[in-house]
């Protein structure tokens, strides 16, 4: 048994050290392996046919209560209750015998007993199934529950598969019609395709300059927390111990460094190989890192390298054969001596953070007063008044909250950008200037759009109310729904009245529409 408990142990930490080098040598030949498996796109591939993967809820049902027996109703004519007769009486002697009166008061006292007893365990009893139907209903509301929290999750999964779908058989024409949104989004495509590791971020966002066929690129670069340190595992017979051995901080910082300067070759490569249109002459890669300052002790997102190349040049070296540092450095790519240091730099070139949705702005809430009924507001100055609003809001922190045109096709009234590190990110928000109660499509289609546009969550506000449905659809999602009464509370929050009458507006809008 001991030899092979020690057997066992030292195959383990043999096979420890096996995926710790496999890990290294992965990121070691980054840049030289599987080069011909750079292609272009096949569109079908970025399509998702999954199936949703979550098991059907299942909580145990409760337990039916062991109901304690009551036993046999005590009666005079028992055994042990009767008078004996004159052999009883003599096969008891020399036995003192019970007379009748005493057998009488046993029966009595024993009856009282049985009875008091019999009245405990009928309410013990009824006790136990009282709960037991209390647990039962808790438990069929409980799998009700998740059971449709399940089958919301189901058909938002098959939602997002849907339109991601549909968006791909959208981009392939717009691509093969060389529209810049679409090459941009293409190369995008491209670069989240591979897997470097498993802890590597897949993020990227891509500008297409058609003036001078330039794709510009800022691509999510790994920080070092993301990196393998593991070199080796051994077992130390004895002190019966798995001992591990990691990379030196030299190490460590040298495969950081190495490890993107081939993610910003390798990329740059994938992008040329995968040109179908033969649209690109140059790229632009921009590498950025999340980390702390160590001044602030804060996160930041700083761009640490950046590189631009041509592609008849580029695609004239070999890549399998390069140096990653040196042919950075041949095309006079931008970052500091040591990466590791995060030093940021200024990209070579910029993307323009102009979403062509958003349209100018004008003031709205600055006209309201306690006569302004919002319910009947144009629906143009609805939104801008919904973007006021949230603009008051996210002020403190220094967000930012644009309208868009997509309202009417893309399911977007406004965006807002939080850069706060915790809570912070992209933030859908649609308005609904309705009269009537909010259906829970209103709610799904906002949740679809949150998945599409990438943001960490959605507010819908209205003047009107939401259905039960919606309410349910909107649990245990990043989703915020405001109803009438929220909006003018946030109004007086910042100062301002109005008010809002679905009666009237009901009036003035059909009125308009006359």
């Amino acid at each position: 048994m001991v030899d092979y408990y020690v057997k066992r142990s030292y195959a383990q930490a043999a096979s420890l050290t096996q995926s710790a080098q496999e890990a290294l040598e992965q990121l070691e030949n980054l840049l030289a392996a599987n080069l011909d498996d750079d292609t272009v796109l096949e569109w079908e591939k970025q399509k998702s046919s999954g199936k949703f993967a979550e098991p059907v809820p299942e909580i145990p049902k409760p337990q039916k209560p062991v109901l304690t027996p009551i036993s046999k109703e005590p009666s005079p004519t028992d055994a042990t209750y009767r008078a004996r007769g004159f052999l009883d009486r003599i096969r008891a002697f020399p036995k003192r015998y019970s007379t009748k009166a005493a057998l009488k008061a046993l029966f009595e006292r024993d009856y009282d007993v049985w009875r008091q007893t019999r009245a405990n365990l009928l309410q013990k009893n009824s006790d136990a199934e009282e709960q037991y139907k209390q647990e039962l209903e808790e438990w069929n509301v409980s799998i009700r529950e998740a059971r449709n929290s399940w089958e919301e999750r189901e058909r938002a999964f098959y939602e997002a598969q849907r339109r991601n779908n549909e968006h791909i058989d959208k981009l392939r024409p717009a691509y093969s019609s060389k529209e810049p949104d679409a090459i941009a989004e293409y190369c995008a495509l491209v670069l989240i395709r591979p897997s470097y590791a498993d802890s590597f971020p897949k993020q990227c966002e891509c500008q297409y300059v058609p003036e001078n066929r330039i794709v510009v690129v800022d691509y999510q670069l790994p920080d070092s927390e993301s990196f393998p340190t593991l070199k080796e595992v051994r077992f130390v017979r004895a002190r019966n111990e798995f001992k591990s051995y990691n990379l030196s901080e030299t190490a460590r910082n040298r495969l950081f460094d190495d490890t993107l300067y081939k993610i910003s070759l390798r990329s740059i490569h994938r992008l040329y190989r995968a040109d179908a249109l033969n649209c690109l002459d140059a790229i632009v890669f921009n590498g950025w890192v999340r980390a702390i300052d160590k001044g602030t002790g804060r996160y930041v997102t700083s761009c640490i390298l950046s590189i631009q190349t041509s592609k008849k040049e580029f695609l004239a070296i070999d890549l399998a054969h390069v140096d990653a540092k040196e042919c950075f450095r041949r095309f006079k790519g931008v970052g500091s001596s040591s990466l590791h240091g995060v030093s940021a730099v200024q990209p070579i070139m910029s993307i323009n953070r102009n979403d062509r949705r958003f349209v100018s702005s004008y003031n709205v809430v600055g006209t309201l007063d306690e006569s302004t009924n919002i319910a009947a507001m144009p629906w143009e100055d609805f939104e801008q008044l919904i973007r006021e609003l949230f603009e008051k809001e996210f002020a403190q922190g220094g967000g930012e909250v644009r309208v868009t045109q997509a309202s009417r096709d893309g399911g977007v009234d406004a965006v807002a950008f939080d850069p706060d590190p915790i809570r912070g990110g992209k933030i859908v928000i649609q308005a609904k200037r309705y009269t009537n109660v909010v259906g829970v499509s209103a709610v799904r289609d906002l949740y679809g759009t949150v998945i599409n546009e990438g943001a960490t969550k959605g507010i819908l506000i209205t003047t009107a109310e939401y259905g039960k449905d919606s309410y349910e659809f909107a649990k245990g999602k990043p989703i915020t729904l405001l109803n009438g009464g929220h909006l003018l509370h946030l109004l007086q929050r910042h100062g301002y009245r109005a008010r809002v009458d679905l009666e009237d507006a009901k009036r003035v809008l059909d009125d308009g529409r006359k």
